[in-house]
């Protein structure tokens, strides 16, 4: 039987390195930074760690390969779409990357506290708390190609398991993808998390 969460009327609080205190429970945008989004995604692990090379595939990185796949994809897309797809994955700066068997092993409680944290990250950026259906598909399947790039290049997947769990491949060009799946230091990928969404929020 899944656990419920908890009320929103309960408190469990984060501290951050900004000096901000977020409630887990009921999450204030008034309580989220740019620089603890950005700080933390880049030090949290996709695929628990288990990728090739001299540093962890960071949660900023990919949230990187996942716009511009969605870029690539749909060029006239407007930048307030292209900063959801950025902030996709942003409740991890708090709750961390969970692959998908140990959420499914959670169930409810952990869906219900990310969606309020995502929620309260889009209420700060001028994003609306709940996106539109056809972006939200869009997210989701650029998240899928990154997974499958990812997958292949980086966490030892054969490609057909890769197709099985992700579906097809990516169109995308040789030197973007040597760029964005070359796992970088957690300082590069924080600077490059920070001036993408710098330029998507003021362009």
């Amino acid at each position: 039987m899944t656990k419920a969460p908890p009320a929103k009327s309960a408190r469990v609080w984060q501290r951050m390195l900004s000096g901000r205190r977020l409630d887990l429970i009921d999450p204030s945008p008034l309580d989220v930074e740019l620089e603890d989004i950005a700080h933390g995604l880049a030090r949290v692990a996709r695929w628990n760690g288990q990728t090739k090379g001299a540093y962890i595939f960071s949660v900023a990185q990919h949230s990187l390969l996942t716009e511009a796949l969605a870029r690539a994809k749909v060029p006239r897309l407007d930048d307030k779409s292209r900063l959801a797809l950025l902030l996709h994955d942003a409740p991890e700066y708090v709750v961390g990357d969970m692959i998908s068997p140990f959420k499914a092993v959670i169930g409810d409680s952990y869906k219900v506290v990310e969606k309020r944290l995502l929620a309260a990250i889009h209420l700060r950026f001028g994003l609306p708390p709940k996106l539109p259906e056809a972006l939200t598909k869009l997210i989701k399947d650029a998240d899928r190609q990154a997974a499958h790039l990812e997958a292949t290049r980086l966490a030892g997947f054969a490609d057909e398991e890769a197709r099985k769990f992700f579906g097809p491949p990516p169109k995308f060009s040789a030197a973007l993808e040597r760029d964005y799946l070359t796992p970088w230091t957690a300082g590069t990928a924080k600077n490059r998390f920070i001036e993408r969404f710098e330029k998507l929020l003021h362009d």
